[in-house]
């Protein structure tokens, strides 16, 4: 049975955070195709849980989509950083908590079809308060809401963020 195969990649665009390529593909009949591919260093985001049972959330603008989104604190893996010392250094930037108590629910793929990212999703409780220590770049609004509220904020389409709904669904499952 045949599979797929990469040929040969070519970089069209590098970007400050992506690359793009353009990808010759060996499909399973033996046919070729040219397929795109994102290069993205994954990243890590995190649920945190504060000692109310409250979820911390930021709302950011988000350019794919030109509007402002409620969403858990996450970014971008920096060279030689793991996945939980990314998540750590994001809570404390973006919502000014650190937590000893972090724990990984699962690894997601947001959009196989077309990059390789794979983010770590991580829930985070006994948060400590610290100072946010926000990127120059960063405008966001800290919200806390408890557990409920979210879930129904996503059942009505107000969160449309796939990692915080990803996120959230897998909070319920422990339960």
């Amino acid at each position: 049975m045949s599979i797929y195969r990469k040929i040969s990649e070519r970089c069209v665009s590098k970007g400050n955070a992506l690359s793009f390529y353009e990808c010759e593909m060996s499909l399973p009949d033996g046919a070729k195709a040219n397929w795109d591919l994102v290069h993205h260093p994954g990243g890590a985001a995190v649920l945190p849980i504060d000692d109310d049972g409250k979820a911390i959330l930021v709302r950011q603008y988000r350019l794919g989509v030109d509007r402002e989104l409620l969403e858990i604190p996450a970014g971008k893996t920096e060279s030689g950083e793991d996945h939980l010392s990314t998540i750590k250094r994001e809570m404390e930037e973006e919502i000014g908590y650190v937590s000893d108590d972090i724990e990984l629910l699962f690894d997601f793929a947001p959009v196989p079809a077309y990059s390789e990212e794979v983010t770590s999703i991580y829930i985070a409780k006994n948060l400590k308060k610290t100072k946010v220590n926000r990127d120059a770049d960063e405008f966001l609004g800290v919200e806390k809401h408890d557990m409920e509220s979210v879930k129904k904020m996503i059942l009505n389409g107000e969160i449309i963020d796939g990692k915080t709904i990803a996120a959230v669904m897998a909070y319920y499952g422990r339960c």
